[in-house]
């Protein structure tokens, strides 16, 4: 039988939707602006894919959300290692609950969460290994956090649950060594991305399933940022009427410094006639903008980038733009013509010729964005680029 572990952090990315910027310290102020937990049903999108060898399979979990609903309501035969007792888990539940699956001798250690979460796993795997002089056992993240950074996860729950089918199936699996990365949330949310390693852990390397690290910093090349943004300003001048959804990420930003604008590097803005008329907006904010755009027959234009290393277009770090949002934005002339994606073409060279990926959480949206897209990279300047529904 197939041993595996599964650990949820029930609380990761609550804060994403409604521009918290991370959950670490805001579940109760995020449930309260109206975030709903997602946690589970991303690691019931990973476990789906592995419904055809339930007999070969025992779920090693915790009781409750993190592990135990997610694996009984898809049928799997589940063990609870672990007992929580807290409302709302802690990084102690994520600690203990590792601690359980690795006396079970469990095959690999598949969690849910965020970077937080990377860390707490990484913390008692690292521990066990070096205290028992054993090497790691094989882990493997399950996207669920506002941020990841960290070279220990999937590219998307589905991707997640192709990893393990490939051990269940006996396949051959590279491990490889994957960094455990972190940043401060009190600076990210003031738009400082200040990244630190906190140490590796061994993962069942597959390339078209486990994501790079995040590639960190501003663009270099100032000339080509300009006459990307010189290239969306001469669009806003053309459609002045129109509201601009600015997404997240430093080529964005460099568009707002275009504009004379302040922005939220990492969160959402709206810019209509050139000029700022909101910042770091929620989700629920967004719609309501949206109402009043639709209300005033005016068309609403998105601009987004792609996380550099990744390729990640929605659904991570931009919680913001949910289904419904997105869903409005291409519905307006029945197309994908109001949204423009940026970026240098270094940027997209970086990606190996690996797609972009839209992982909005509607399976239905994912692939309606799939396909090729054109990317502006420079003025006049577009690429046709590939875009993929979650794997």
């Amino acid at each position: 039988m197939f041993k595996l572990g599964l650990i949820i952090n029930p609380v990761a990315g609550v804060g994403g939707s409604v521009a918290l910027k991370g959950s670490d310290d805001m579940v109760k102020h995020a449930l309260a602006l109206g975030a709903e937990l997602k946690a589970n049903a991303r690691t019931q999108t990973a476990l789906s894919v592995l419904l055809p060898y339930q007999e070969e399979i025992v779920v090693y979990t915790v009781n409750n959300q993190m592990g135990e609903q997610a694996a009984k309501q898809l049928g799997f035969n589940v063990e609870l290692v672990y007992q929580t007792h807290n409302d709302n888990t802690q990084a102690f539940d994520t600690e203990q609950a590792v601690s359980a699956l690795l006396a079970e001798q469990v095959d690999i250690v598949l969690f849910a969460g965020g970077d937080g979460t990377a860390r707490n796993v990484a913390k008692i795997v690292s521990h066990h290994a070096e205290q028992n002089e054993l090497p790691q056992v094989p882990v493997l993240g399950i996207p669920a956090g506002c941020k990841i950074h960290s070279g220990v996860y999937a590219i998307t729950p589905t991707a997640a649950g192709r990893v393990v089918e490939l051990m269940i199936t006996k396949q051959l699996v590279t491990l490889t060594e994957g960094d455990v990365m972190d940043i401060d949330e009190s600076l990210f949310r003031q738009g400082v991305v200040k990244a630190k390693r906190f140490g590796e852990m061994q993962i069942p390397s597959e390339l078209r399933y486990v994501q790079a690290v995040k590639s960190g910093g501003k663009e270099s090349d100032e000339l080509v940022l300009h006459d990307i943004s010189e290239d969306v300003i001469a669009k806003m001048t053309d459609n002045n009427e129109s509201l601009f959804v600015i997404g997240s990420g430093s080529t964005t930003g460099f568009l707002m410094s275009e504009l004379g604008l302040d922005n939220t590097l990492l969160g959402v803005d709206l810019v209509q006639n050139e000029a700022l008329i909101a910042s770091d907006v929620t989700e629920n904010a967004l719609w309501q903008q949206l109402m009043l755009a639709k209300e005033a027959q005016q068309s609403v234009n998105l601009v987004i980038t792609l996380i550099g290393g990744q390729g990640h277009v929605f659904g991570r770090g931009n919680q913001q733009l949910s289904p419904r949002i997105i869903r409005f934005i291409i519905n307006q002339n029945g197309g994908k013509e109001n949204i423009t994606i940026i970026a240098t073409k270094a940027k997209l060279t970086e990606l190996n010729n690996k797609p972009l990926i839209s992982d909005t959480g509607d399976n239905e949206l994912d692939q309606v964005l799939s396909g090729f897209m054109p990317i502006t990279t420079g003025y006049k300047d577009q690429v046709l680029y590939p875009v993929s529904s979650p794997l």
